[in-house]
């Protein structure tokens, strides 16, 4: 597998792990290595597809991976929606009927998996930070997705697992009992918004986003969402090669300049996209850079503040602008 899939958030609802606190024999509420997991108030999990990973069970874990195609998610106990995020991943692991397992990591619970797991995830998504979601083959951990992605990004990139599982031809499959297939419940907006994007509704997707603002104007997912579905809608249909043709062409034309950094956000291009308005900011003045200005700060807006790329754009701005 030589690439992975290409997310418009980055790191959408991550938790900083600098912020992860020393949490040994803290409760993680996870079940033994082998089994299903299943917590009370919780969907069932059909036995067999997922592995709660602990310091002493992980290599084995892993191990379980060499000939079935793997899920790995890493979470902390220490903050619920990880772990819903988690719960979200297995749900649509379950639709494929074993051809994928899952291992899961409650790191807060694990620190010496945390401290050996840490470097990976800011190797793989340039930041340490969780939920990160990676591939296994082989027993081979491959990044896939950092943050909390919708159920069509994580079916996406399942997808995607195991096609490359075929051509390397690991098609084990793990055999499924008891329970049903997780259901993972969103608020109905947000429920609303990532149907109408798998169905290609982009426009829904904004309405119910924004709906769900008006409702909560604290609702960050939502806001983070509406910020990803306005990417999507700016960049649906454009030419790639086109748009940066048409920058290198003419470095001071701005539609073609915010349409490279909206590509290069949606392709995980963040800092290359940030240094591009950056500069343009410095090269404007008036109207023009005002504009400018704006469309940096909503790029901001879809990659997260959290993220520290997001943190070094707005001092880079700020010198910029002053």
């Amino acid at each position: 597998m030589t690439s992975t899939p290409e997310t418009p958030a980055g790191a959408r609802g991550a938790i900083d792990l600098t912020g992860l606190s020393g949490a040994a024999g803290a409760p993680s509420g996870a079940a033994s290595a082998t089994g299903s997991g299943a917590q009370p108030g919780r969907s069932a999990v059909p036995d067999g597809l997922l592995v709660e990973a602990t310091d002493a069970t992980f290599s084995q874990a892993l191990n379980r991976h060499m000939t079935v195609p793997g899920l790995l998610v890493l979470w902390t106990g220490q903050h619920p929606q990880t772990r819903d995020y988690r719960d979200l991943v297995v749900a649509t692991a379950a639709r494929f009927e074993g051809r994928v397992a899952v291992v899961s990591a409650d790191l807060a619970a694990n620190p010496g998996l945390a401290q050996s797991l840490v470097p990976l995830i800011a190797q793989a998504f340039g930041q340490p930070s969780i939920p990160a979601t990676f591939g296994l083959l082989q027993g081979q951990p491959i990044p896939l997705m950092p943050g909390v992605a919708p159920a069509a990004d994580v079916q996406a990139a399942i997808e995607q697992l195991l096609e490359a599982a075929v051509r390397s031809g690991i098609t084990g499959r793990v055999e499924l009992s008891g329970g049903e297939p997780a259901e993972v419940e969103l608020p109905p907006l947000h429920q609303a918004a990532f149907d109408a994007i798998e169905a290609g509704d982009l426009d829904g997707a904004a309405a119910a986003y924004r709906q769900a603002l008006a409702e909560n104007p604290k609702d960050a997912d939502a806001e983070l969402g509406l910020a990803q579905v306005g990417l999507m809608q700016r960049t649906q249909g454009v030419d790639l090669a086109a748009a940066r043709a048409a920058a290198a062409a003419d470095p001071s034309d701005i539609d073609a300049a915010l349409t490279v950094a909206d590509l290069d956000v949606l392709g995980g291009h963040v800092e290359d996209a940030f240094a591009r308005l950056v500069d343009l900011v410095r090269a404007t003045d008036g109207e023009d850079r005002n504009r400018v200005r704006t469309h940096l700060i909503d790029l901001f807006g879809v990659v997260g503040g959290h993220d520290e790329r997001v943190k070094k754009g707005r001092t880079a701005l700020m010198n910029a602008l002053f």
